[in-house]
């Protein structure tokens, strides 16, 4: 859960009150998804932010050890976020580009968020843009040859 508002809007009789729901859902095995629910019931409003995360999951390519292959920057709205591998540091992340690292299964990086925005939930999807972005590194030919 990345974090639960009460918004309101004003109409004649006075405030209408209704609730907006960002959560993250993972797997722990490397697959990680970002979803935003409205309602008027807070339950309602968790339940449509958890559809949505199933909906909109991204499959990350990561090593043998969970880590990541290379390091990856990536930046959504205003929020900006660098990843990086680091051996045997376990994750270095804060804010929700933790969250989102940990419910993808991902150790030993280490996450920067270089933003003047404390938005949490635009750090989280410019986090998932960063996992969507990796690429496995493969071998060369001519390493094979070896």
């Amino acid at each position: 859960m990345l974090n639960i508002r009460r918004v309101s809007r004003t109409v004649s009789g006075g405030r209408r009150f209704s609730f907006s729901v960002a959560l993250v859902a993972g797997n722990k095995k490397g697959m990680v998804g970002v979803g935003l629910g409205k309602a008027g019931d807070t339950a309602l409003a968790i339940d449509k932010a958890f559809r949505d995360a199933k909906k909109n999951m991204v499959k990350v390519n990561v090593t043998k050890d969970m880590s990541i292959p290379h390091e990856v920057f990536e930046k959504y709205s205003s929020a900006r976020v660098s990843i990086r591998p680091v051996k045997d540091r376990g994750l270095v992340a804060g804010s929700s580009a933790r969250t989102v690292l940990e419910l993808a299964g991902i150790s030993n990086v280490a996450a920067k968020i270089i933003s003047p925005s404390k938005n949490k939930l635009n750090i989280a999807r410019a986090t998932i843009a960063a996992l969507k972005s990796l690429t496995l590194v493969r071998p060369t030919p001519s390493a094979k040859a070896k």
